[in-house]
């Protein structure tokens, strides 16, 4: 996976862009067709205190709706902290939107005051599909584009 071409991509789509829903919309995109381990590719937008409402996305349904105390995307929330799931069933208190999904790499999204607007979710049909070196590039391309001043 070629993350500084990727990140590279985003840079150049969102320059001048200040909607976080333009914004979500493209990183999704982009992200979801570099990789064929990701199945479903998408954010979770913070629409009131302790709550995810579903955002821009690629791939299959995604649950609508989601509390801070459910699920890997509400763990990443409440926690401020990426979630890598190797194996979801092993996750107390997954949510399985799709049965497809085995595996999930969750990231938070700030803004540029540090608040969480959203999580990143990528789901994959494959055990184990994601990496540390995932989740630190991915990171890093949310922090470029939704943090930024």
């Amino acid at each position: 996976m070629d993350y500084i071409d990727l990140a590279r991509r985003i840079a150049s789509l969102t320059e001048g862009e200040t909607d976080p829903v333009a914004l979500m919309a493209t990183v999704a995109c982009e992200v979801h067709h570099s990789d064929d381990r990701f199945d479903w590719t998408g954010f979770y937008r913070v629409v009131a205190p302790e709550l995810l409402k579903i955002g821009p996305y690629q791939g299959g349904h995604g649950c609508l709706t989601i509390t801070f105390d459910r699920g890997v995307c509400g763990a990443a929330a409440r926690t401020r902290q990426v979630q890598l799931v190797p194996d979801v069933e092993a996750f107390p208190g997954h949510i399985a939107c799709a049965s497809s999904t085995k595996s999930e790499l969750v990231l938070p999204v700030f803004d540029a005051d540090g608040q969480v607007i959203a999580v990143f979710d990528i789901d994959s049909n494959r055990i184990d599909a994601f990496t540390h070196a995932d989740s630190e590039a991915l990171q890093g391309i949310l922090d470029a584009t939704f943090a930024r001043a």
